[in-house]
């Protein structure tokens, strides 16, 4: 069952105590970030909340974040991570600087690619917020292992929302402590940093084909093989 909770005017938080979705609404139309995993009934939820007409927008293609999209007919990711989703949801693409406005919120999309090749946060520059994904979290862990990740990517795309950070003034993250401040993006950058170095140390996870790297600030679930990946 999703827990719904006013972050600001018009601005919801839809949690079922694993991952959030984020509702930005005005009197014509809304937007969703992400839709949870499916039969969440995250739709429910949001008629809870809006009757207006919904475009949903997702950070990456992660089952928690997309697994609900059986409940809408089309929905906005980026083309880098079409592949991890699956159903008759109709598929448009996000890129970098597109932009999405729901009443006085204009979202820009930011590619960020690491967790996934196709992971994107979005920026609402005038309010100095930041919806993440799961790209910035405070302690994690943050998934850094299979086939659809990259660590190399995942600290550029850090690098690159540090030079940005000073825009922000709040973060939103999916998963662990919410909001948090816009120093973990450094935070996490410097672990990360760490964990290509090899100055972690690596601890097996329990019932998970990776190792746990708890870097000072925040922890990774990654493999040797994903850590020296290119």
């Amino acid at each position: 069952m999703l827990q719904t909770q006013a972050l600001a005017d018009n601005l919801y938080m839809l949690y079922d105590g694993m991952v959030r979705q984020f509702l930005l609404t005005a009197p014509d139309k809304a937007l969703l970030l992400d839709t949870g995993f499916a039969g969440s009934q995250v739709l429910e939820a949001v008629r809870g909340l809006t009757d207006a007409p919904v475009q949903v927008l997702l950070t990456h293609g992660d089952p928690d974040h997309a697994g609900g999209l059986e409940e809408f007919a089309e929905a906005w990711l980026h083309e880098k991570d079409w592949h991890l989703v699956h159903g008759s949801t109709r598929l448009h693409p996000l890129r970098e600087g597109d932009t999405f406005t729901c009443g006085d919120y204009r979202l820009e999309v930011i590619e960020i690619p690491g967790h996934t090749y196709g992971s994107v946060a979005f920026a609402d520059w005038d309010k100095g917020m930041l919806f993440a994904g799961d790209s910035v979290q405070k302690e994690g862990p943050i998934y850094l292992f299979g086939a659809h990740r990259n660590l190399g990517l995942y600290i550029q795309s850090q690098e690159k929302l540090a030079q940005m950070a000073h825009r922000f003034r709040i973060v939103y993250p999916c998963h662990h402590t919410c909001p948090v401040i816009p120093d973990y993006i450094a935070k996490n950058l410097e672990d990360a940093r760490a964990l290509r170095a090899g100055t972690l140390t690596g601890q097996p996870t329990p019932g998970m084909p990776c190792l746990t790297y708890q870097g000072q600030w925040t922890a990774f679930f990654c493999t040797e093989e994903d850590r020296l990946r290119p």
